[in-house]
């Protein structure tokens, strides 16, 4: 990926997006460390960790409009992605807990102790190593993304039917990490972290530091987007998006393209996950309902699919929505006003925010340049040809 490729890529929206992103990855970090508390504009160290898990979100909807905006494949389980980075680092953090925890043991985690585990389990090894939790952050989902990929693909499932099995997929795991002897601290999951690279995880310059590294991991996912659908690359991913049958009768593999983005789409989510858990203090099951898919679904139609800023946006606007409607007298029907959003959107802003708000930009511009293009034309004493039945 060029310096060349990157600039090309980018657009006057693009561009924006970026440098909104840039500035707060700057300034609320400054903001909560350097100005003092109670100050007009001071953010508030809950309020950094709760836009930083927003950051995290917009992360994940790049990832779902990568391969449903410009590849056509709906996946209604990329949560399960974003859960198991999250517990790659999860892991990460639970070893570095070590004798300090409840039960005083310098190897195992306290559910371990609990359910009476005379050893660490063989897939704890090495997660006491950062560098070896940051792989796994990335190879832990992309694995599974290329296996059932290259599954799914070469037997030509689509539609529906992959929407399906990935909703299913998501549902095994969420059994399967439910279970108390699978290793991973069962219905209560992992939590009560202490420290992350030998700094204290509920600091207030660990949450800072947290936050911004979360905005560069977002700036870095979307140039990395931006990058593959401005490519021949994304052309041939729309192309299966439009019309898979006639792609393929043209001699592309298109197995091939939808199992790289796939699973180039999964490494997103995984890095979504681990940056979420430190920020938020907990990872559990609950993190693979795929109830959780079906709403980063809708945060990319809210926003835009296939816009990839409109689905950041749609990530933000969405979960401040259900931030502030989930904490007063609103809560128990939230469910309801997210349904009624998505049903609203559809009907009335089927491209979505950014994509409604393009297409307005655009026909609105053409409509100028028309304009301008025949005032030239009339000043210059151009007039359009008549007909021939008007000369007579």
């Amino acid at each position: 990926m060029t310096p060349h490729m990157l600039t090309r890529s980018l657009d006057r929206g693009a561009t924006i997006f970026l440098a909104v992103v840039v500035a707060c990855g700057i300034l609320i970090p400054l903001s909560n460390l350097l100005l003092p508390a109670g100050s007009f504009l001071q953010v508030p160290t809950y309020l950094v960790a709760l836009w930083g898990k927003y950051v995290c979100y917009a992360i994940l909807a790049l990832s779902i409009d990568l391969i449903w905006g410009y590849c056509g494949i709906l996946s209604l389980g990329h949560g399960a992605f974003f859960a198991l980075g999250g517990y790659a680092m999860g892991m990460y953090l639970m070893r570095q807990i070590g004798s300090r925890g409840v039960y005083g043991n310098p190897i195992l985690p306290d559910f371990m102790v609990f359910l009476n585990y005379s050893k660490l389990p063989w897939y704890w090894y090495g997660f006491d190593m950062f560098w070896f939790a940051a792989l796994m952050v990335l190879v832990v989902p992309g694995l599974l993304a290329f296996c059932f990929g290259w599954l799914a693909f070469r037997s030509r499932v689509t539609g529906v039917y992959l929407s399906i099995i990935t909703q299913a997929m998501t549902y095994a795991l969420l059994l399967a990490f439910f279970r108390n002897d699978f290793g991973f601290g069962g219905n209560n999951g992992m939590t009560d972290f202490k420290d992350i690279l030998g700094f204290n995880v509920q600091a207030e310059g660990t949450r800072a530091a947290l936050f911004a590294l979360s905005c560069l991991a977002l700036i870095a996912g979307f140039l990395i987007c931006r990058a593959i659908v401005s490519s021949k690359l994304g052309k041939v991913l729309i192309a299966v998006r439009d019309a898979e049958s006639r792609t393929r009768f043209l001699g592309y593999r298109v197995e091939s393209y939808k199992l790289f983005v796939f699973t180039v789409s999964a490494c997103m989510a995984g890095v979504a996950g681990a940056l979420y858990v430190p920020q938020v203090g907990i990872i559990n099951p609950s993190e693979f309902a795929p109830g959780n898919s079906i709403e980063a679904v809708i945060w990319v139609a809210v926003g835009g699919r296939g816009t990839l800023v409109g689905a950041a946006l749609g990530a933000v606007v969405v979960n401040y929505a259900k931030t502030f409607f989930t904490s007063g007298m609103l809560a128990p029907y939230w469910l309801f006003m997210l349904g009624a959003m998505f049903i609203l959107v559809t009907l009335l802003l089927p491209k979505g925010i950014v994509g409604t708000f393009n297409a307005w930009w655009d026909s609105s511009k053409e409509r100028r340049l028309a304009e301008k293009t025949t005032s030239a034309a009339a000043e210059d004493g151009v007039t359009e040809p008549k007909m021939a039945e008007e000369a007579q």
